[in-house]
């Protein structure tokens, strides 16, 4: 039996795996500078290599993970544009080499995408083994909220008075971006709106501030997606609120509804999630028929 030794190591950045089989000697590159996909992806780039280096050829058959990335990403999957480009976007950095996010919900994204192709692989036969990456794949929940002065801030500087208007609205609602920017003049009622969220269409009562922002508000918004959340972020920059996000804005007004004694399922019906256990993941308990201003 032939003496086999396999081990990887790094040169310019960028991890190798170097493979002894015999007198003979083969080294690659596992294209990442991530120690740990290097661990990962090193048993599978092993078997391969001990295949070409002993003259084995059913090792070929099977695809490498390249070759695995374009037929799935070809393959018919039913997904929307914005889907397939994400898609897109993981797998082409992760065969580029690059490191996992370290954002730990990023990371959680990554990390899904990444193993989705490798089980899809599995599924048509077209692998033997799939080297998933380990890692939490849902992420940290984030429960960052405004504190009244950074509302009052943001209210009172932002000087796009109608970005002004959608901000303030948006805290005021608790809806979402897509929900708000989505909006016609017929889905607005006296208190209330309809709109068409995750879940379907759902009511959203206006207090008197919201109210008093969409009575005024003329045109209403048409804002990109992007727009938004370029926009925002560059506002927070400015006025010195850190670690800041538009969706902020809806778990903050869900913690506001919780200082009001509000009950749980009248905030997962207000917030328009999927289940009240969502809700209990998020908030608290919520909501009563009329919602009262805030005062800040």
């Amino acid at each position: 039996m032939e003496f086999v030794m396999a081990s990887i190591y790094k040169n310019n950045n960028t991890w190798y795996l170097s493979v002894t089989v015999g007198k003979r000697r083969v080294s690659r590159s596992l294209k990442t500078n991530d120690y740990k996909v290097a661990k990962k992806l090193k048993p599978h780039v092993e078997s391969l290599l001990i295949a070409e280096l002993s003259g084995f050829s059913n090792y070929s058959e099977k695809l490498e993970f390249p070759e695995l990335v374009t037929r799935f990403m070809k393959a018919e999957h039913g997904w929307v544009k914005n889907t397939y480009d994400l898609y897109n976007l993981v797998l082409r950095k992760h065969l580029n080499g690059e490191p996992l996010p370290t954002n730990p919900t990023s990371r959680a994204i990554h990390i899904r995408h990444i193993n989705a192709c490798w089980n899809w692989g599995l599924k048509n036969k077209l692998i033997d083994k799939a080297f998933k990456i380990p890692g939490d794949t849902k992420g940290e929940s984030r429960m960052r909220t405004y504190t009244d002065n950074e509302l009052k801030l943001m209210f009172s500087e932002i000087n796009d008075e109608s970005f002004n208007a959608f901000v303030r609205f948006a805290y005021y609602t608790g809806a979402r971006s897509g929900e708000i920017r989505r909006l016609s003049r017929e889905n607005v009622l006296d208190k209330s709106l309809v709109v068409k969220g995750k879940t379907g269409r759902r009511m959203v009562k206006l207090n008197g501030q919201a109210q008093d922002i969409i009575k005024h508000q003329d045109p209403l918004w048409s804002y990109r997606k992007d727009f938004v959340s370029h926009k925002f972020k560059k506002e927070v920059r400015r006025l010195g609120i850190k670690n800041a996000r538009f969706h902020d804005l809806r778990r903050t007004f869900g913690l506001n509804l919780i200082k009001q004694g509000m009950s749980i399922y009248k905030v997962s019906k207000l917030l328009g999630h999927s289940s009240v256990r969502t809700t209990e993941q998020h908030y608290a308990p919520l909501l009563t028929v009329e919602i009262e201003d805030f005062e800040l």
